[in-house]
């Protein structure tokens, strides 16, 4: 098998992974949403732990650490993905798998339009054109919705400023999220002890050993297709890992409509619609800029 295909494999893997979050987190119920992100946080640095000595990567997180502005991008990183896995929890355990996967849907997006914000870039006429189709979109389903699609705005919006975060930083997929689980962890553990010994609320123990043991699964789930994405973003190119990152959305939506029992109306089928073409609209320029960039590397080379 070659690179390039184990590649494409390992990616389809990692996003097919994502997809199935939704059959993953109701499992863990009746704990709430606050108590699985925080079990979440700690059972990820927990594996994140194992990875790093296993993988021996203690060098590289020292030096990483030495970098203040590399560790601050990080802690706005971790605190980021909080909110983002926060939401997601949330809109998956309440019945609205449907509204998760808009914001990855439009995610893309929002991480373009974040590059003319934050970054200063400059957007081709069609990106232009997406992006008006996609807030049209947005607009749609609030009115659809009866209220603005709340949850897919902090997933798309808190997981575009993650990745900006994680690309300024330009740290390895372990050692970034080792640290970053690293930062959250003594919020996350201080409100798990509160919740057993305080509040007395505590769902872990109290649901059999099934609960345990999937509760602590928590960190696996989340390292395998992280690690399964770090590999393959090495052996792929960049725009068959841009095309891929839309299985996981579809996944979701999928399972929203179907296995999940999730209603759409005709309304938020016209919003989804028009996500979509913003979508094709995007992906086609992007595609075809690039080919048209390539063209004339490969011009000036020959000259």
């Amino acid at each position: 098998m070659t690179e390039a295909r184990r590649g494409f494999l390992l990616g389809v893997t990692a996003y097919a992974l994502w997809g199935a979050f939704p059959l993953y987190w109701p499992l863990l119920e009746p704990s709430g949403p606050v108590e699985i992100l925080a079990h979440r946080i700690v059972w990820s640095v927990v594996v994140m732990g194992i990875l790093v000595v296993l993988l021996r990567r203690f060098g590289a997180i020292r030096e990483v650490l030495a970098d203040r502005r590399r560790t601050m991008l990080l802690v706005v990183a971790a605190v980021t993905i909080t909110f983002n896995w926060g939401a997601y929890i949330y809109g998956v355990n309440n019945g609205r798998v449907v509204e998760t996967s808009l914001g990855y849907f439009i995610n893309p997006l929002v991480t373009v339009l974040m590059g003319v914000f934050v970054l200063g870039e400059r957007l081709r006429r069609a990106q232009w054109w997406a992006l008006a189709i996609g807030f049209l979109a947005v607009v749609v389903l609030s009115i659809d919705y009866g209220r603005p699609p709340a949850v897919a705005l902090i997933l798309a919006f808190s997981f575009g400023t993650y990745g900006l975060a994680k690309k300024s930083a330009g740290v390895g997929a372990v050692e970034s999220l080792t640290i970053e689980t690293a930062v959250l962890a003594p919020v996350a553990l201080g409100y798990l002890v509160w919740l057993g010994l305080v509040s007395q609320t505590s769902h872990f123990t109290a649901e059999g050993t099934g609960h345990v043991a999937l509760v602590v699964a928590s960190g696996i789930v989340t390292a395998i297709p992280l690690l399964c994405f770090g590999a393959a973003a090495t052996r792929v190119s960049m725009t068959t890992l841009g095309l891929l990152q839309y299985l996981a959305p579809v996944l979701q939506f999928l399972l929203g409509i179907t296995v999940l029992g999730e209603s759409m109306p005709p309304g938020r089928w016209v919003g989804f619609t028009l996500v979509w073409l913003a979508l094709a609209i995007f992906t086609f320029e992007a595609l075809r800029h690039r080919r048209r960039c390539l063209a004339l590397v490969a011009e000036a080379s020959a000259v």
